[in-house]
């Protein structure tokens, strides 16, 4: 876990940086789910490395072919498409996020809301597109959701108002890196890493060693400003560069708060620490609505989660266990470098 790797980082770097891989080592990437997938695993069959790369991408894609709103037989476009005039029945996993995403809601008093979308699909980020102030006042009334309706047996799902809309965005590439990982523990694989952008879970370690997960700094991401050693951990990050674009000096961006229907504005962005990646994504883009006050009381009554906040001055915001857990390393760094 985490917290018992962090004081000994230094370590960690030097081994991961200045270490090769080995022959049972075996690395993919793949454009899927908008975003790059990436695949690191150990074992020493090599036809298993590859069965195991074939399943991941093979979930990924299964996954973006069932909740991408932007393929038009998608289960997810069904619903916003037809959802207002009655249940639509879908695929149990599709059903289960949802009604995972609506827990999240409930957890964080709505800053995590998959409606939001009601105002989301107004913006064109590639096209730098946006809706005027009225369309989003209008498109605003529709976030809430409230306005989902599930039926557990039939497996449906129903919206009480024309014109809402969700999107699993903040929530299925987690998901999906989650299965991913059960598809490889299914194989007997016990060290890898999938990662699906922002979200990325590692399986055992490496090999004897930490995995060094980089949190980029969201003013430079070329540049990184906390480097975690982890095993057996998902992390995930939002952060305002991801998609975005700039009017009139203004930074329109992906991560869209529910009470406002613009764009989240008090962070820069959001790292979340935890066992499962479904927990970090959706936990990640709420915080980072919910702004590093309100963000940090969530983190602290969290059992077994912790997270990074960097505000929009660029300022760190640590969560109580990991804050702890830096100073002990740095107490003990500076023990270390007295002793003569």
């Amino acid at each position: 876990m985490f917290l018992n790797s962090f004081r000994i980082l230094a370590c960690f770097i030097f081994f991961a940086f200045s270490s090769q891989l080995s022959a049972e080592w075996q690395t993919e990437d793949a454009a899927i789910m908008g975003t790059t997938i990436r695949v690191e695993i150990w074992h020493a069959d090599a036809d298993v490395r590859q069965k195991g790369i074939d399943k991941v991408l093979a979930e990924m894609d299964r996954v973006n072919r069932l909740m991408s709103p932007y393929i038009e037989q998608s289960q997810l476009s069904k619903i916003n498409k037809y959802a207002h005039e009655g249940p639509i029945e879908v695929d149990q996993d599709l059903f289960e996020l949802i009604e995972k995403s609506i827990e999240f809601s409930q957890l964080t008093n709505g800053a995590f809301d998959i409606t939001y979308a009601s105002v989301g699909h107004l913006y064109n980020y590639r096209k730098e597109i946006k809706p005027t102030e009225e369309e989003v006042a209008a498109a605003k009334l529709l976030i809430d959701y409230k306005n989902l309706v599930l039926d557990k047996h039939q497996l449906s799902i129903s919206y009480l108002k024309h014109g809402v809309k969700i999107d699993l965005g903040g929530i299925a590439k987690g998901f999906a890196v989650d299965q991913s990982i059960q598809h490889l523990r299914n194989l007997g694989i016990k060290h890898a890493l999938v990662s699906a952008g922002g979200d990325t879970r590692l399986l055992g370690d490496r090999r004897g060693r930490a995995w060094l997960v980089g949190i980029r700094d969201p003013a430079n991401t070329e540049e990184v400003i906390v480097m975690l050693p982890l095993q057996d951990e998902a992390l995930s990050t939002s952060g305002d560069y991801e998609r975005f674009f700039i009017e009139d000096g203004e930074k329109y961006h992906h991560i869209i708060h529910p009470t406002t229907g613009n764009s989240a504005s008090e962070v820069r962005s959001a790292s979340i620490l935890a066992s499962d990646s479904t927990t970090t994504d959706a936990l990640s883009t709420s915080i980072f609505v919910m702004g590093p006050d309100k963000g940090l009381a969530l983190l602290n009554n969290l059992e077994g989660v912790e997270g990074v906040i960097v505000d929009k001055q660029g300022k760190l915001y640590y969560s109580q266990g990991l804050e702890k857990e830096q100073k002990k390393s740095q107490n003990s760094s500076n023990s270390n470098s007295s002793v003569k």
